[in-house]
């Protein structure tokens, strides 16, 4: 059994969240706990009682996710406010682009975490799983501009996350 910690997105702008109530059935269903912070899923439309329908516990402060759980995920990197909430061997879950980050790499180098970026899952066919779910919306997104009124509603539990279910295979026409 793993405790896992999905954090609140602190970014600015960035409203989606790492792991739907789906995505928290399934974790649970594996014998696993899941510890959710307080209004994580809000800006995706996930209530937290949502979350504690689907099994899980809905927790504070950021502080008390990075020191309970084992694994802790975030769809964007980790800010400089989460650097000394780190453990070691901790498991960070989440888009890194260590790339274009060298004080985050040094960070995450020093903490002895062991980091896991979505960019970099890689199926045996050489495919990115983690990356497709991205790049779809965006592309259906821009290709309608105009439309952008539209683009919330159907985003919703498509887009907002890593753990969901699966996307459609052909995007709606608005």
């Amino acid at each position: 059994m793993m405790i896992v910690g999905v954090l609140k997105e602190i970014k600015a702008e960035e409203n989606r969240v790492s792991m739907t109530p789906s995505g928290v059935e399934v974790m649970i269903e594996n014998g696993h706990k899941v510890l959710v912070e307080k209004n994580a899923g809000k800006g995706s439309g996930y209530t937290d009682r949502t979350y504690e329908k689907s099994g899980a516990e809905i927790v504070d402060t950021p502080e008390d996710i990075f020191k309970r759980a084992k694994m802790v995920m975030h769809v964007k990197e980790p800010l400089p406010s989460e650097y000394d909430l780190i453990r070691k061997e901790q498991i960070v879950f989440t888009y890194l682009h260590l790339a274009a980050a060298e004080e985050l790499t040094r960070v995450l180098m020093k903490s002895g975490s062991i980091c896991i970026a979505y960019e970099t899952i890689q199926k045996e066919d050489g495919t990115l799983p983690l990356l497709t779910p991205m790049s779809a919306p965006a592309e259906w997104r821009s290709s309608r501009a105009p439309n952008t009124l539209k683009w919330p509603r159907v985003a919703m539990g498509c887009f907002s996350a890593v753990w969901s279910v699966p996307m459609p295979q052909k995007w709606p026409a608005v």
